[in-house]
C-alpha cells in the first residue's frame, strides 16, 4: 500500500510540474560568459530578469561580481577554460590535455573553492578538451560529488562531455545558440530570432552570450520585449531540472506499458 501511495503521489508531482511548463511553455535561459576580466562586467548585473552568469575563476573581479550577483539572487556558474583546437591562451584555472587526473581535478577543486556560490559549470573555449572523453569523466566526477550540473557549451561537436556527464549521473544541459559572435545590430537580432524560435519549437533554448558593449545595449532593450512575447526568462538550473522531471516523466510512460 505504501508503495502505490508513493507512486501517486510521484505521478502527482509529475502532472503538476507538467502543467506549470505548458501554462510557461517557452522558457528561456541567457548566460553571460566571460565575466571577471574587467570591471564593466558589473553592469550586466542591472540588466532585467533572471540571467546566468558565468564567471572566469582566479579573475580580477570574479570575487566582487559573485558576491553582489549573490546579493541579487542571480544564478552563477563557473567557467572553466579549456584547452581549445585554436591553441588560444586559456588564462588562469585552465584544464589542459597534459594534465593527468589529479592535476585536473586539483585545479577544477581550487578554482570551484573559489567561487562556492556557483550552481554549476560550464566550459571556456574547450573544442579540444572536450573531445576527450577520460578528461570529460575527470571532470564529471568532480561535479558529482559537489552536485553540481554540468553546461556544454558546445564549442565543437564532437564533444564527449554530456556523455560523461551521463556517466556519472551528472545533470547536463546544452547550449543552443551563441547569440553574439558578431556583434551588429542584424545580427543580434538575428541570433535573438533564432533563440526565440527553438524556444518555440521545443518549449525551451538556451543562449550563450558574453560582456560586450553591443550585446549590453541589446540585451537592455530585447529581455523587457521578450516578456511581452509570451517568453520566460529563467535560470539555466530550472531549464535542467525541467529535462530530469521531463526524462522521469517519459521513464515513467515506459514502465507503466510495459
Amino acid at each position: 500500500m505504501n508503495t502505490i501511495n508513493k507512486k501517486i503521489r510521484m505521478w502527482l508531482f509529475f502532472s503538476v510540474c507538467i502543467a506549470c511548463f505548458s501554462a510557461n511553455a517557452k522558457q528561456i535561459a541567457i548566460v553571460i560568459d566571460d565575466i571577471g576580466y574587467h570591471q564593466r562586467d558589473l553592469d550586466f548585473l542591472t540588466l532585467p530578469g533572471q540571467l546566468t552568469y558565468s564567471i572566469l575563476p582566479h579573475t580580477p573581479y570574479s570575487q566582487v561580481f559573485a558576491t553582489r550577483a549573490s546579493k541579487a539572487n542571480k544564478e552563477l556558474l563557473l567557467h572553466v577554460p579549456m584547452q581549445a583546437l585554436n591553441g588560444k591562451a586559456l588564462g588562469p584555472g585552465a584544464l589542459t590535455l597534459d594534465m593527468d587526473k589529479a592535476q585536473l581535478q586539483q585545479t577544477l577543486g581550487t578554482a570551484l573553492a573559489s567561487l562556492p556560490q556557483v550552481r554549476g559549470v560550464n566550459n571556456h573555449m574547450g573544442s579540444a578538451l572536450t573531445q576527450q572523453s577520460q578528461a570529460m569523466k575527470w571532470t564529471m566526477e568532480v561535479l558529482k560529488k559537489r552536485e553540481l550540473y554540468f553546461l556544454d557549451s558546445r564549442t565543437t561537436g564532437l564533444s564527449q562531455a554530456q556523455n560523461a556527464a551521463n556517466f556519472f549521473g551528472v545533470e547536463n544541459i546544452g547550449r543552443h545558440v551563441f547569440l553574439d559572435n558578431i556583434t551588429t545590430a542584424d545580427q543580434l537580432q538575428f541570433r535573438l530570432d533564432e533563440l526565440k524560435q527553438k524556444a518555440t519549437d521545443h518549449n525551451f533554448a538556451i543562449a550563450i552570450a558574453h560582456p560586450y558593449p553591443e550585446t549590453i545595449a541589446f540585451l537592455r532593450k530585447a529581455l523587457p520585449e521578450l516578456t511581452q512575447q509570451g517568453y520566460e526568462l529563467v535560470p539555466v538550473s530550472q531549464l535542467v531540472q525541467r529535462k530530469y522531471i521531463q526524462l522521469a516523466q517519459a521513464q515513467g510512460k515506459t514502465i507503466s506499458a510495459r
